[in-house]
């Protein structure tokens, strides 16, 4: 029997079939099908001219822009391995990836070149494969994206891609330690796209806009799910999130769908009502909220801004792509749940320190077994050892079953605080202080404590104009949750300042090796 076809191969079947409709734009400019698969070919092409061959790396480093699209189809047409580098990192940590990853090849956005410059003669990628595009003259140095194009055969590569062959190397966003390469297959891409159009019933008459950036998984992902329907890919390439503009594309960029962190939407809440209101949000079908915990609140203020939009929320993870997802239906009856199995996996285990399973109603480390599970992770065969318990995989998120069968993320293991010998999880009491009419986010850590080993310290980001009063506060808290639960002290940080991942997540970490550095910006009861 013959195989699915490769992302790569599909793009050239929707060319054929439909070529004059749009298949990806950014916010500038716009491809049909047939330009978007003739450029990414000519891409392809020049990439295996330069010399690469099956299974090389090819890392990228750019913001959101339309580059992406070309990119990640090249590749796949090529038989080469992307490698999406993370916009936010600094230089140290651009050369870690790039050198782990053993890149043969390395394409640049103009705007990013000084942030590889530091590290430029460290990296062991020739000069001869360094690309760079963007509006700016090419450098010295560095050969010119379109130029490549310009010159590279107008035809497929005559190269076999199979669906076992890798592409994708995402390094994860490293919240404890080093980043790890997280190894996935075109038939991993396949499935997930497949699963993806079953569960969002998607259909080519719909069009993603992309927000969260190119280099992340939730991105990729949905990107692949839409360009194999043969549906539209909008990339949002403003360099950062503004929230006004954000929800004036959703209303008149012909957008169906998007898929937004929960910081993300209570940023699109909190434009001015005025503006809403003149804003007709009506051709948007379905969302997706996911990537970090979403409170009920944030939820259903969303579902009442977009009346028309049914509102999904999806447990993932690069490693194993979509777990669960929750469907609008069931928004209300199952708030605070991130649904139940998509379809194809196998049921989650939820799994004690002995790696028992628990019963329903007690917390386990959780382990899914999916279809597009990742292959490995690169050059680190102990952590992919560590990662799995025979099909099942585990990236460390805690979580229950309810009796009905969804689940309830509880929180990630590395980030459990342990006070007097009892477990806190962050997130439930992070939930308890969201709800003061102050706080705009919160996050919850433990610092170190003479007498219990860790006490729990709350960092708070406030609403604007609004101020707390520490003991205020913490009265506050005091009746809504156990003792050995109770924030001690708290911090408050401007928005900028609370340390994230590319996807919104608050990279708790940072939070607690800053203020245990600094313990004197924090202050006690």
């Amino acid at each position: 029997m013959r195989e699915l076809l490769t992302l790569g191969r599909m793009l050239a079947v929707h060319a054929r079939l439909h070529g004059e409709r749009m298949g990806a734009r950014d916010l500038e400019r716009t491809l049909d099908f047939a330009t978007w698969n003739a450029r990414s070919r000519r891409l392809a092409n020049a990439l295996l001219g330069l010399g690469l061959g099956k299974g090389d790396r090819v890392a990228v480093l750019a913001y959101n822009c339309l580059e992406w699209a070309e990119l990640y189809a090249a590749t796949a047409k090529a038989g080469l391995v992307i490698v999406p580098i993370n916009f936010r990192l600094v230089a140290d940590e651009i050369r870690y990836v790039v050198e782990h990853a053993e890149a043969a090849a390395l394409v640049v956005q103009d705007e990013l070149l000084g942030a590889v410059e530091p590290v430029s003669a460290e990296l062991s990628v020739p000069a001869t494969r360094r690309i760079h595009f963007g509006r700016s003259p090419c450098p010295a140095g560095w050969r010119s994206y379109e130029d490549l194009i310009a010159r590279a055969a107008d035809r497929e590569p005559e190269i076999e891609v199979a669906l076992a062959d890798p592409w994708t190397l995402m390094y994860t966003s490293g919240t404890t330690g080093r980043p790890k390469g997280v190894l996935r297959s075109h038939g991993a891409a396949v499935l997930l796209a497949l699963v993806t159009e079953i569960e969002l019933a998607l259909h080519r008459r719909d069009t993603a806009l992309l927000v969260m950036p190119m280099c992340h998984a939730n991105s990729l992902n949905f990107f692949g799910s839409f360009a194999y329907c043969g549906g539209g890919t909008f990339v949002y390439s403003r360099r950062s999130f503004d929230p006004e503009h954000c929800l004036r594309t959703l209303a008149e960029g012909g957008v169906t769908f998007t898929s937004l962190v929960p910081t993300q939407y209570v940023m699109l809440l909190e434009v001015p009502a005025a503006v809403r209101g003149r804003l007709d949000l009506r051709r948007v079908e379905k969302l997706m909220i996911s990537s970090a915990p979403a409170r009920a609140e944030t939820k259903l203020a969303t579902m009442e801004l977009f009346a028309s939009a049914g509102l999904f929320e999806l447990y993932g993870s690069s490693e194993a792509g979509w777990v669960t997802m929750l469907h609008p239906e069931e928004q209300l009856a199952k708030l605070g749940t991130v649904g139940r199995e998509c379809v194809g996996s196998a049921p989650v285990k939820l799994l004690d320190e002995q790696r028992r399973e628990v019963p329903d109603g007690e917390v386990g480390e959780l382990f899914s077994c999916t279809p597009y599970t990742f292959d490995r992770y690169w050059r680190n065969p102990e952590k992919t050892a560590e990662a799995f318990e025979g099909a099942w995989c585990s990236v460390g998120d805690m979580a229950r079953r309810d009796p009905d069968g969804y689940i309830v993320l509880v929180d990630r293991k590395s980030n459990m605080i342990i006070s007097g010998g009892e477990n806190i999880y962050p997130s439930e009491v992070e939930a308890v202080l969201a709800r003061h009419p102050a706080v705009q986010d919160v996050a919850v850590i433990g610092l170190p404590d003479p007498l219990w080993g860790e006490r729990v310290h709350a960092v708070l980001v406030l609403k604007p104009g609004a101020t707390i009063e520490e003991r205020a506060f913490l009265d506050w808290a005091r009746p809504q949750l156990a003792g050995y639960k109770r924030p001690r002290s708290l911090t408050v940080l401007s928005e900028a300042e609370m340390p994230r991942t590319a996807t919104g997540k608050i990279q708790h970490r940072a939070l607690r090796d800053r203020l245990a550095r600094a313990a004197g910006r924090t202050t006690g009861p």
